[in-house]
């Protein structure tokens, strides 16, 4: 699988804008690589979480992705990050649903909806290190609506 380096999430997002992007017969045409670049940026989602807390991205895998294994070491003592696991679970869904039928005539919309997903993971982990408690309400930015809404109040309390 394609390693991801030390991509800041800006990049993470642009690369998986890109491949959203992409025409149904190029999706089509490069499935399987395209799945795998997405679950590869779904793990650097998680390796930057885990990096901006002291912590070394794990080589493990669990159920046979290292994206599960990830997300485990990233939940560790902050039950808030559970809130994207289904995240994680749906992406290494649609890679499979890729890999295992590439030829299927769906391919394309299921690699759309797999680059949704991974963009969803990256906007919640990017919000979570900008905002310490986001997903106390599970993937709900409600921390940033509640300080966006208190600046713009005509009559702050």
């Amino acid at each position: 699988m394609e390693r991801h380096g030390h991509m800041d999430m800006d990049d993470i997002l642009a690369a998986i804008d890109e491949v959203a992007e992409m025409s149904s017969d190029a999706l089509s045409v490069a499935a399987p690589a395209l799945a795998a670049r997405l679950l590869g940026l779904g793990e650097a989602i998680l390796e930057r979480w885990l990096e901006a807390h002291g912590r070394e991205p794990t080589s493990e895998k669990v159920e046979g992705f290292r994206l599960l294994a990830l997300h485990r070491q990233a939940a560790r003592g902050a039950p808030s990050f559970n809130a994207c696991r289904e995240s994680c679970r749906e992406l290494v869904y649609r890679y499979n649903h890729v890999v295992l039928d590439p030829a299927h005539p769906e391919t394309a919309d299921r690699l759309r909806l797999a680059a949704m997903v991974a963009r969803h993971l990256a906007l919640f982990i990017a919000g979570k290190l900008e905002v310490a408690g986001l997903g106390d309400f599970c993937c709900s930015s409600r921390p940033l609506r509640q300080a966006d809404a208190r600046s713009t109040s005509p009559n702050p309390q």
